[in-house]
């Protein structure tokens, strides 16, 4: 199939030899006036050589390469895409019948699909176009997942109208695109029950990438008292009263988040004493005086762009300082930041400023990220999101 063309300027497809799957619109030369936002396009050398294959966007990020070299993006394309991340995760241990029944299936450009997030959530899948591209292509998608047997899937449901470049897609709505099923989905995730709200739920209704993260908190909260931060639907609060917490706090501002939490927690039958508050978690933790055993800080994205970037940090000093005044001695701090436009190292300095700021001895046991099925790719080092600090105060 032929493809309208997008040619690069000389030099400029060095990134492409580099296998890194963006083009920003400064490395166009030039390209075809057939072509409009979320088209295939072929992406060539000034001499007319096809170098890759990739969707068009009107924006600073232009090109999102679905495949190096040229290629049909049809059917048989998506298939072989999800046939290779099933496989990875199967050899990770996360497919059904196992230890969970929630996974991340596709992760944007960790899985050669950038723009294109594709979570499993028992019988559910939920997809989430970034990109334009894979928005006008979400149907040949849904139908490649639901013919993927192995999966089991008796629907697929789009969530794309909160990530989608704002007015890109008018009138767009989430919505089942093929199949259905209740909103409200019960998983189980290291014999921790939980229920994801797919629909109303943050991003695809919970948060999968802490899972290896969730556990260790479990492993060190025997007996302990755990302030979770930013909460949610109670990820990192459960698997503490899994760990035989002896009280666990969830704090978060969100009504329907903690309407869920508490469905969690009677779900599960734990024996250790939980409460939840609804609240701001900056001003509850410059209000309370209680000390605990473990905090746990998971917030949102303090920032989404570069411009933004030095507020974030500011923000990010203030509440890890908060937190960390709030650490018993022998105590441990587990503190994350999923703002990409924070780096690891920017992160871990500015956790050392909170820390010199209150003045106290601490220990980094170690550092955190996502887990395996959010993989990134070598070649693009921007899709190591998530990054965290596990930290000890001493006695």
């Amino acid at each position: 199939m032929k493809y309208p063309i997008a040619i690069l300027h000389p030099g400029r497809e060095q990134s492409i030899r580099r296998r890194h799957q963006w083009i920003f619109s400064k490395a166009i030369k030039r390209k075809d006036k057939s072509i409009v936002e979320g088209d295939v396009i072929s992406i060539c050398d000034t001499a007319g050589n096809i170098l890759a294959t990739g969707h068009y966007q009107d924006s600073s990020l232009s090109i999102r390469i679905l495949e190096f070299g040229e290629a049909v993006i049809n059917t048989v394309f998506w298939k072989r895409k999800l046939q290779s991340a099933y496989h990875y995760r199967k050899g990770l241990g996360l497919i059904p019948p196992t230890w969970t029944n929630a996974y991340r299936l596709i992760h944007g450009e960790g899985d050669e699909l950038p723009g294109l997030i594709v979570d499993v959530y028992a019988h559910i899948a939920v997809l989430q176009a970034h990109s334009i591209g894979m928005f006008h292509q979400r149907q040949d998608i849904a139908q490649a997942l639901m013919e993927l047997s192995q999966l089991h899937l008796q629907g697929v449901y789009d969530k794309s109208s909160g990530v989608l470049p704002q007015g890109a897609i008018s009138a767009n709505e989430n919505s089942w695109l093929l199949g259905s099923s209740n909103n409200r989905i019960q998983i189980s995730e290291n014999g921790i029950a939980f229920l994801v709200d797919i629909a109303q739920g943050q991003k695809t209704g919970f948060f999968l990438d802490q899972r290896v993260n969730r556990q260790y908190v479990r492993e060190v909260s025997g007996g302990k008292s755990v302030l979770n931060c930013f909460c949610y639907t109670g990820g990192f609060s459960l698997y503490a009263l899994a760990g035989s917490a002896q009280h666990v706090t969830s704090l978060d501002s969100s009504a329907h988040a903690m309407e869920i939490l508490e469905q969690n927690v009677r779900l599960n039958y734990f024996k250790g004493d939980h409460r939840a508050i609804s609240a701001d978690v900056m001003q509850y933790l410059g209000q309370i005086t209680d000390n605990y055993d473990i905090v746990i800080c998971d917030p949102p994205a303090f920032a989404k762009s570069m411009h933004r970037r030095h507020n974030a940090v500011q923000a990010y000093k203030r509440l890890n300082a908060m937190a960390m005044k709030r650490v018993r001695p022998g105590g441990m701090l587990f503190t994350f930041s999923c703002s990409q436009v924070v780096d690891r190292q920017l992160f871990y300095d500015t956790v050392v400023a909170a820390a010199i700021e209150i003045g106290r001895p601490v220990r980094v046991m170690f550092e955190m990220s996502q887990g395996p099925d959010h993989p990134v790719s070598i070649f693009h080092p921007e899709g190591s999101y998530l990054k965290g600090l596990a930290l000890y105060f001493e006695k």
